[in-house]
């Protein structure tokens, strides 16, 4: 192989701004318990020893001795205290850190959140700023906190971890792994080193079980695993240093025009797969590739097509040989595994250009080679030369005339230069052949200029016989030169074909974004991306959007074209799978069309069809990277406008939002006043008529509209942003105990049939807005439950969280109403729960969505409305 040994300037950059901050290092755990802080703070001491400068930021020791035995040696920076909510909690005190500036500073737990009122929401965020100013950093992190990681690990452990770090954290950073085998681990916890008994017991039947230990460890090495492979490379590529040597696989498979692609492309994922590594299919376009026949370029076409559906990058590199364009990808990419398929090709064939497997096993030091064998035979059909200007035998007349004038001017110039010299003129009409009309045209002129000479100027003349040895030495090195110029300059004729073409389909992709940028509105920019993509591939275009209830044509080029069933089918089903379908594809293939799903992170916005006129292939192989980007680009374009109308209209909405807040804001504050009249006076009354039976009922009412008052202003802070859910710790036992304790004059007579067991393990909510959740479902199903005035509250424990159930004995709930029934000012239709003010229940949906609590209604199967909350984030203890 050989690379550039030029450095890479994004590398050398990165490294520039890496070595402008301080260095981070991450001791990496699977799960609590492993011994992140232990071995941090080990290091962190033996750095200090060395007479490194270390301080200690913050640091949880959770009562270990061990542990707090390796805090002593350590200068401690004092925490800042903050006052939240009546209580003094401590969090590290980044300004006191900054004015000591160590040169290393030890801060556990990563993925903290700081208490409201710190600079910072997120400790990770406190960390970056010491980095910024030039301060080394140790920290901790569980591997079920990394961003990426998160759903991940919530879909085999039911645990939703909510205090994450970017992915970008790690990027930078040294990261070790903490590791211990998952059986030492439940040890550690069995014994009560990680947790206390109790909750030990709990932790084992559900987080800490071996099978997520696993999981979790296996995720923790990989992702090092990628952080090392990724600092390599850019270490590699700074230093511009050659080889394939990686932490992590890369695996790159080569594609060409013959039958069995197809089978490599699925060979080839099914490899990455199973080494959990990205993949990328390369094309290498040679001159040879202007001579594919139709069939050729239909499989090729097709094979890309198969490898970009299944995930592969896709890569076209203009080269000389394939050889050399395959060489200058494994050396661009450090692939670490190369799959190429062996073609039975002639020995001919390989006599000229060269065996691509041959030479990659004899040259890929550190690559691993992984040879297909050829699937199927090769198509009988030879390749279809494609004639540049070398259209007719008129070229061959006109290389004919050029040898003659050659040989005229060296009669004329025989009797200045002599004979030796004659052949050098032939050389000019060679080379101008091969610069205009092409390879063959060049080695026609080759011979031609040989027998030329041989005929005019080598004794005996006008014949082709040549009398003396060193005659036919001349004239065996002129056809020789002759045909090496040719080739030469065929080959750069070639070349430079191809640099044109790859600088006008770049001009065209800069003029197709700035047309794209120039319109505003949605029908202006399906115009323009159906006359561009016309225009630039030579095809016809249509545009379709889902209308009401079916596909729309919004453009087209040119304009009245119309599409039969099949092509709408094609179209519909690109859009909602999201694949392309139609013509050359695995899906409705009868369709004269190929559509193509204009797919963005909003979804699939569009679909744009191309077809040609002729009836053939819509694009040919060698457009295919030009079509996949001009996809890409209509693409973000319909997502700008899909964002840009979502604006307008939420603007429109937070407008409105605006003047509703303020109405009911005017409102709440304004019935207060009276209210505590109201309250006051019932109060007086009382005490002069302390026996008279309106007072309880009275009092009922105010506590009431107390309650509605004091929730729809909680609301409105929340919807304005200036109430901020506390997640705290919650025991369900006790909150539904304090909420039924609050409406004791309201329940009457009812019955509550409590079925919540005290062993449910532990929320996180804010206590003061489940309280009003639980007061207002509680007050619903006591308004508009039966006769019989039995209200349940039912709490399990499900594979997700835990369900908290509250149900009346009521009729149940109209199913028109299930989906509505949380709304602004709606009330239930078909039951007795109409004629409410509509806002008790939007109020708990409110709360609910803030604490990221579900919230669902229904009828439930033993009669009477039923109220769900379900609780997905469970306590987790941390350990450090």
């Amino acid at each position: 192989m050989t690379p550039d040994k030029r450095p890479s300037p994004d590398a050398l950059l990165r490294t520039a701004r890496r070595e402008a901050r301080g260095a981070l290092k991450i001791f990496l755990g699977a799960a609590p318990g492993v011994g992140k802080t232990y071995e941090m703070l080990s290091e962190g001491a033996a750095r200090a020893k060395a007479g490194i400068d270390a301080v200690l930021a913050v640091v949880e020791t959770h009562g270990r001795a061990e542990t707090e035995a390796l805090v002593a040696p350590l200068e401690i920076i004092p925490r800042r205290t903050i006052d939240y909510r009546g209580q003094q909690l401590t969090e590290m005190d980044i300004d006191a850190v900054l004015e000591r500036r160590p040169q290393l500073a030890l801060v556990d737990e990563l993925a903290h959140s700081n208490v409201e009122g710190s600079r910072h929401p997120k400790r990770w965020q406190d960390i970056v700023e010491l980095l910024d100013a030039g301060i080394n950093v140790y920290t901790t992190l569980n591997i079920q906190h990394v961003e990426s990681l998160n759903d991940v690990v919530a879909s085999f452990t039911h645990v939703r971890v909510r205090e994450t770090v970017p992915d970008s954290v790690l990027e930078d950073a040294e990261i070790e792994v903490v590791d211990i085998p998952p059986d030492e681990l439940i040890e550690r916890l069995k014994d009560g080193k990680v947790y206390i008994p109790t909750e030990a017991t709990r932790a084992l039947s559900h987080f800490f079980s071996k099978a997520n230990l696993s999981a979790l460890r296996e995720m923790a090495l990989r992702r090092a695993a990628q952080n090392v492979d990724r600092q390599m490379l850019e270490h590699l590529d700074a230093s511009a240093t050659p080889g394939t040597v990686a932490a992590g696989e890369r695996v790159l498979v080569a594609l060409n025009e013959l039958p069995g692609g197809e089978a490599l492309v699925r060979t080839t994922k099914r490899l990455a797969d199973a080494l959990h590594a990205p993949w990328t299919a390369v094309f290498i376009e040679t001159p040879r590739a202007e001579s594919f026949d139709a069939a050729a370029k239909a499989r090729l076409a097709a094979t890309l097509r198969l490898a970009a559906s299944l995930g592969a990058t896709i890569v076209t590199v203009p080269a000389e040989s394939v050889i050399a364009g395959l060489r200058a990808q494994v050396a661009a990419m450090r692939a670490t595994q190369l799959v190429i398929g062996k073609s039975r090709r002639s020995w001919w064939f390989e006599l000229r250009h060269g065996s691509v497997v041959t030479t990659m096993l004899r040259e890929a030091a550190g690559l691993a080679v992984h040879v297909i064998p050829a699937i199927g035979e090769v198509a009988a059909s030879r390749p279809q030369r494609v004639r540049g200007n070398d259209e007719g035998p008129i070229v061959y007349l006109y290389v004919a005339g050029l040898i003659a004038i050659a040989t005229g001017v060296a009669r004329l110039a025989l009797p200045l230069i002599g004979t030796g010299a004659i052949d050098l003129l032939y050389l000019l009409p060679v080379a101008l052949s091969a610069r205009l009309y092409g390879l063959r045209p060049g080695l026609a002129a080759g011979m031609m200029a040989a027998l030329a000479f041989n005929f005019f100027f080598l004794p005996p003349l006008y014949t082709f016989t040549i009398g003396e040895p060193q005659s036919v030495l001349t004239f065996v090195i002129l056809l020789g030169i002759a045909a090496f110029i040719s080739r030469l300059t065929g080959d750069m004729r070639s070349r430079a074909a191809i640099g044109v073409r790859g600088a006008r389909e770049n001009a065209a992709l800069a003029g197709f974004a700035q047309a794209l940028t120039r319109v505003s509105d949605a029908q202006q920019t399906a115009e323009t991306i159906c006359s561009q993509v016309a225009g630039l591939l030579d095809v016809n275009t249509v545009l379709l959007t889902e209308g009401e209830g079916a596909l729309a044509i919004v453009a087209t080029s040119p304009s009245e074209i119309e599409l039969t069933p099949v092509d709408r089918a094609a179209a519909e089903w690109a859009l909602k799978r999201g694949e392309t379908a139609g013509y050359g594809t695995a899906t409705l293939s009868g369709s004269d069309w190929q559509f193509h799903p204009l797919k963005t992170s909003l979804g699939v916005l569009a679909v744009l069809g191309i077809a040609r006129g002729d009836g053939g292939e819509p694009v040919p192989s060698d457009r295919a990277v030009l079509l996949s980007t001009l996809i890409g680009q209509a693409s973000l374009a319909q997502e700008r406008l899909r964002l840009e109308t979502e604006t307008r209209q939420l603007s429109v909405l937070e407008e409105r939002d605006r003047l509703r807040v303020a109405l009911l804001s005017s409102i709440g504050h304004d019935l207060r006043t009276p209210l505590t009249s109201v309250r006051a006076a019932i109060e007086t009354i009382a005490a002069e008529h302390p026996t008279s039976p309106a007072t309880p009922v009275a009092r009922s009412a105010v506590d009431r509209l107390q309650r509605f008052l004091d929730n729809l202003l909680s609301m409105l802070r929340l919807d304005s942003g200036a109430l901020t859910p506390a997640s705290e710790a919650v025991d369900l036992t006790d909150a539904v105990g304090s909420a039924v304790a609050d409406l004791r004059d309201l329940l009457g007579g009812k019955h509550i049939d409590l079925r919540v067991p005290a062993n449910l393990p532990l929320v996180r909510a804010d206590p003061v807005l489940l309280h009003h959740v639980l007061i207002n479902l509680l007050a619903n199903s006591v308004q508009h439950g039966g006769a019989d005035g039995i209200v349940t509250i039912e709490g399990s424990r499900t594979a997700n969280g835990i369900t908290l159930t509250i149900r009346d004995d009521g009729p149940g709930l109209d199913p028109a109403s299930e989906d509505r029934i949380f709304d602004m000012f709606a009330s239930g239709t078909g039951t007795d729960r109409s004629g409410g003010s509509g806002l008790g229940l939007a109020i708990v949906k409110g709360f609910a969505d803030a604490m990221k609590i579900k919230v669902s209604a229904g009828t439930h199967p033993d009669g009477g409305a039923a109220f769900s909350l379900m609780f997905t984030d469970l306590v987790e203890i941390d350990e450090s």
